[in-house]
């Protein structure tokens, strides 16, 4: 599998109210693809304690939009600058970005390998 090198994978974490504008900010880039995945986690975001039918508990996981790019005609530090601005509110909880190397790619349905499999 040849042009690996070339592959980065960009995993956003955001609050799922900005995901409509993290999806266009990343199509306006021309990144050709993407997967967003509901999931709930705690980082610097404050614990909040809420009632429920008179009972208090604490609500330490915080839902987020996990939105994973796979990039490798597009720089991924475009990608990253295009969810950072599309994401941002200044408050606590906006989210994180994370890139990562990709070895290899091998699309199934063509058994295209490398940049060409992305």
């Amino acid at each position: 599998m040849t042009d690996s090198d070339d592959i980065e994978m960009v995993v956003a974490y955001v609050r799922p109210d900005k995901l409509s504008d993290v999806k266009q900010a990343i199509a306006n880039v021309g990144a050709p693809s993407l997967t967003v995945t509901k999931v709930s986690g705690r980082g610097s975001q404050p614990v909040k304690t809420e009632q429920w039918r008179g009972e208090e508990y604490t609500v330490d996981l915080h839902e987020k939009a996990k939105v994973e790019c796979v990039v490798a005609d597009v720089d991924a530090e475009t990608v990253v600058d295009a969810i950072g601005d599309a994401a941002h509110t200044g408050e606590k909880g906006d989210g994180k970005v994370f890139v990562l190397p990709v070895t290899s790619a091998v699309q199934i349905r063509t058994g295209a390998t490398g940049t060409d499999a992305v």
